[in-house]
C-alpha cells in the first residue's frame, strides 16, 4: 500500500538551514495535496546542526507518530545517516524519481531524504510525489528487510554485552 492510501495518512518534516528553502516548497506541495504535516523545523535560514532535526523526525517516525517522514539537509547525506541511526527507520536519500520508487517499492523506506543544495523544488517535487505513491512490493524484499532488522537486533545484542 502506498502511503496516500493509507486512512489519516500525515507525515513529518524537518530540516537544517541548507534544507530550509526546499522543505517550504515541499511544504507547500503537501499543504495542497491535503496531506497533513508536522514540521520538526529548522523555522529559517539561521545556522543549526542538521543531527538534532533529523533525530525529532526519524524518533517520530520510529515511535509510530508518523508512517512517514521528509528529511532535507544541504546534501541529504547527513539527514540519511543520522536517521538510519534510529532502530526501525529505513532513511532512503534519493536525487531522482527512479531512486525514490525502488526505495519504496523495494526498501519500504519510512523517510525519504534529499539535498536543498543538490535539487531544485522543481526536481524535488516529482521525487516526494512517486515516494508517496510507490507501494512497497513486500515478497523477496520483505525477508531482505526482516534481514536488515535482524542485524539491527545483533548490533544491539553485542554493544550490551
Amino acid at each position: 500500500m502506498d502511503f496516500l492510501s493509507q486512512p489519516d495518512f500525515r507525515i513529518a518534516i524537518g530540516s537544517d538551514h541548507a534544507g530550509f528553502a526546499l522543505k517550504q516548497a515541499v511544504l507547500a506541495f503537501l499543504k495542497e495535496k491535503g496531506i497533513p504535516v508536522e514540521d520538526y523545523g529548522t523555522y529559517s535560514e539561521e545556522r543549526v546542526d542538521y543531527p538534532d532535526f533529523g533525530a525529532r523526525v526519524a524518533k517520530a517516525v520510529a515511535a509510530g507518530e508518523f508512517p512517514a517522514g521528509i528529511l532535507i539537509c544541504g546534501t541529504g547525506i547527513g539527514m540519511s545517516i543520522t536517521a538510519n541511526k534510529v532502530p526501525g527507520i529505513r532513511a532512503a536519500l534519493c536525487t531522482s524519481t527512479y531512486m525514490s520508487e525502488m526505495s519504496r517499492r523495494h526498501n519500504n523506506a519510512n523517510i525519504l531524504c534529499m539535498g536543498g543544495r543538490v535539487l531544485s523544488a522543481e526536481e524535488a517535487l516529482p521525487i516526494v510525489d512517486t515516494w508517496l505513491r510507490t507501494p512497497f512490493e513486500g515478497g523477496r524484499h520483505q525477508k531482505r528487510l526482516e534481514k536488515i532488522q535482524q542485524l539491527t537486533q545483533q548490533v544491539r545484542q553485542s554493544n550490551d554485552d
